[in-house]
């Protein structure tokens, strides 16, 4: 398996152990490190535009409304896809992210809006095992009202539907923790 890695990261410039200002410019540029939303008590416009300029890709101060934050979560995780390209290749799939549309081969496949977000969030991820949470987190808002089975149920249409296509690019469970999507060589 791989090593986790993050969708987004929350960053508040007050730590513990030193300025999160501080953090942000010996860290950003790594290619590990996902989106910033800077989350903090500090509202000059000095340190707003200072933590935009060190690379942080949003700037939210407290006190602030969970609607606000989910919404800005939510934009971020949009971004993020527009950062790997228009054309997302695993295997013998391909997701263009402007128009949605999924292919295996040459032949487009018929997915729903959201079977498509889970690919996409899968595709991104190829290779890493994704957790349920971050699935989760990516494809509900924060007062969406899901079945605890709602994400299991997404994938097993979603695995039935590349498999119908004959897609050699496999979507496994693991059990208790989530979902990996395989390259697997031609």
């Amino acid at each position: 398996m791989g090593v986790t890695t993050y969708d987004v990261m929350i960053l508040d410039l007050s730590l513990p152990d030193g300025d999160g200002l501080d953090w942000l410019r010996k860290n950003r540029f790594r290619s590990t490190i996902p989106p910033i939303l800077i989350l903090t008590a500090r509202d000059t416009l000095g340190e707003r535009v200072a933590g935009l300029d060190l690379g942080a890709d949003d700037f939210l101060t407290k006190p602030f409304k969970i609607e606000e934050l989910a919404a800005r979560l939510r934009a971020l995780l949009r971004r993020r896809g527009s950062r790997t390209g228009t054309l997302i290749r695993i295997g013998d799939l391909s997701l263009e992210v402007a128009s949605r549309t999924v292919r295996h081969n040459d032949q487009v496949l018929r997915l729903s809006r959201k079977e498509t977000s889970l690919l996409e969030v899968l595709m991104q991820r190829a290779g890493n095992v994704v957790h349920r949470s971050s699935i989760n987190a990516a494809l509900y808002g924060f007062g969406d009202v899901t079945t605890p089975n709602a994400i299991d149920a997404l994938v097993s249409r979603l695995r039935r539907k590349l498999e119908l296509a004959g897609a050699r690019t496999p979507l496994l469970t693991i059990h208790g923790i989530g979902y990996l999507l395989k390259d697997v060589e031609r």
